[in-house]
């Protein structure tokens, strides 16, 4: 029930959004499962909440967008986010990355740009292997690192993508290709 329940909130919020002309991409573990969907559907781990990519400069009208839908817009310790009306609990939110900004200062990349995105099935724009694999790289908490070996193991994650990041996160990607034997 728990898993319909973060599927109806994602189906929203995608809905209200495409309907309002704002730009969005699903990223975090949403976007790992739609991708590992694209190569081995049965590999596909479940996850608990909804991530969404945009624009700041969109949120005026991506906050009207989930109002439509019943969500209102928070901030809780500095995280913005979308909270159901009947049950306004972070832990079942929608929450906000921004486009092309860092996510903390230290990061050493900002976030992917809002054009770093496709579309894997109706309605549901997913930002790209590599923009998601730059983010979950510089969050590195076990569960970034579990969705990363989610990603090699069904091959959305090559060496070659090493070249394309800074020296710290192509050490980290490297050591979990190595893991993999890729």
């Amino acid at each position: 029930m728990a898993l319909d329940e973060v599927t109806d909130r994602l189906q929203r919020i995608a809905r209200a959004l495409e309907e309002a002309g704002v730009a969005y991409a699903l990223v975090g573990g949403q976007a790992v499962a739609l991708w590992v969907a694209t190569k081995d559907p049965a590999a596909v781990r479940t996850t608990k909440d909804v991530d969404i990519l945009l624009r700041r400069a969109d949120l005026p009208k991506a906050r009207a967008a989930a109002a439509s839908v019943a969500m209102d817009y928070f901030e809780v310790m500095g995280v913005g986010m979308f909270l159901e009306r009947t049950d306004p609990n972070p832990r079942k939110g929608v929450h906000l990355l921004w486009a092309d900004e860092k996510v903390r200062p230290e990061c050493p990349l900002p976030s992917p740009a809002i054009e770093e995105r496709e579309q894997l099935e109706p309605g549901k724009q997913v930002v790209s292997v590599a923009g998601l694999v730059r983010m979950k790289l510089m969050a590195n908490r076990d569960q970034d690192r579990v969705h990363l070996r989610d990603l090699i193991e069904v091959g959305l994650i090559q060496r070659d993508l090493l070249t394309t990041l800074p020296a710290e996160l192509a050490g980290r990607l490297d050591a979990l290709l190595s893991e993999a034997g890729r």
